[in-house]
């Protein structure tokens, strides 16, 4: 039998398919069993390219913060807004792949992509930002970033964008009124406006 033009595994492959199955099924079904059959082998097949199951997690997380992208313009006066765009693009990603946001906790992107963090360390230092601030920044951005987006996927599809949407007038007339008078009417951006804030209160710590 001839040999087949492309090997029926590579790392890619794997990864890519896993997150398939994550998205259409959800995270217990990309087993290696079941990722072993996608691609018509043994589940030991899948050992000569990964040492196990949470290796393949880590490249499922490695590849939903590379799907975000990163906004080529930096302007050093404005790195607020960059990285108000950064942390937005992020949580869009993570929301288009909700069953697999779990994976982000165990595999947190500052442990799979510790450059895009010394770069956006860099970033700031050209901006002027004091540098003992630096980290506060970058650990409470992807907290707060991770933290809201994994909230909202587990939110219902049809009220992931609203905000409140459970309020009762009533019972919470309080709450109702701040609703009503929120500027910040939709999910992403009352986000985008907690980011600034962050930000701009731990510039000025």
């Amino acid at each position: 039998m001839p040999r087949p033009s492309q090997p029926l595994l590579d790392r890619g492959r794997v990864i890519a398919k896993a997150l398939e199955i994550i998205d259409a099924e959800g995270l217990a079904a990309a087993s290696l069993p079941r990722l072993a059959r996608e691609f018509n082998v043994k589940a030991p097949s899948l050992y000569h390219h990964f040492a196990d199951r949470a290796e393949i997690m880590a490249g499922v997380a490695r590849k939903i913060v590379l799907e975000a992208p990163v906004p080529r313009r930096r302007d050093p006066e404005h790195w607020v807004d960059w990285l108000v765009s950064v942390a937005v693009n992020f949580r869009r990603v993570i929301l288009r792949h909700p069953n697999a946001a779990s994976v982000l906790l165990e595999f947190v992107p500052r442990d799979i992509l510790s450059a895009r963090y010394n770069d956006a360390a860099e970033f700031l230092q050209k901006a002027g930002v004091a540098t003992h601030v630096h980290v506060l920044i970058l650990d409470g951005l992807e907290n707060l970033t991770l933290g809201a987006a994994l909230t909202q996927a587990s939110k219902p599809e049809e009220t992931r964008n609203r905000v409140f949407p459970n309020v009762h007038p009533g019972e919470e007339p309080e709450l109702a009124d701040a609703v009503r008078q929120n500027t910040w009417r939709t999910a992403e951006k009352l986000f985008a406006q907690s980011v600034r804030v962050f930000l701009e209160g731990a510039a000025a710590a």
